[in-house]
């Protein structure tokens, strides 16, 4: 019986927490650095091909691809022949100029690390 309280309070405390919804307007990274237009140039192309899936290099249908530590080569292989559910994108939908300023957005965005909250002390 000295049990039930606590019992009770973490039922209740997974009950609420599984309530909250995904962080959805709060970016988790700073701005990505755009000033190579290679990358600005990438961020488009990314945004006309892969966001849909992968929003914001995360996962959504797709798994996210901004934590997966895969080669150059492999990711720009798994973009023109598609793996597993991913469609390929060919030569006539992502030109190469485009892929490789595809790469350099990805890699922009692996590099950016994570928005660090520190609170002021008043």
């Amino acid at each position: 019986m000295k049990r039930l309280p606590y019992v009770l309070i973490a039922t209740l405390s997974l009950a609420l927490g599984a309530c909250l919804t995904a962080r959805k307007t709060e970016p988790l990274s700073p701005p990505i650095d755009k000033s190579d237009p290679k990358v600005a140039r990438g961020e488009t192309v990314f945004f006309q091909n892969c966001h849909q899936c992968h929003p914001h290099g995360q996962g959504g249908l797709g798994p996210a691809i901004v934590n997966k530590p895969l080669p150059e080569f492999l990711m720009k292989f798994q973009v023109r022949h598609g793996l597993g559910t991913m469609p390929s994108f060919g030569q006539e939908k992502i030109s190469p100029d485009d892929l490789d300023a595809l790469m350099a957005y990805i890699k922009a965005v692996r590099g950016n690390p994570p928005a660090t909250t520190s609170k002021a002390s008043s």
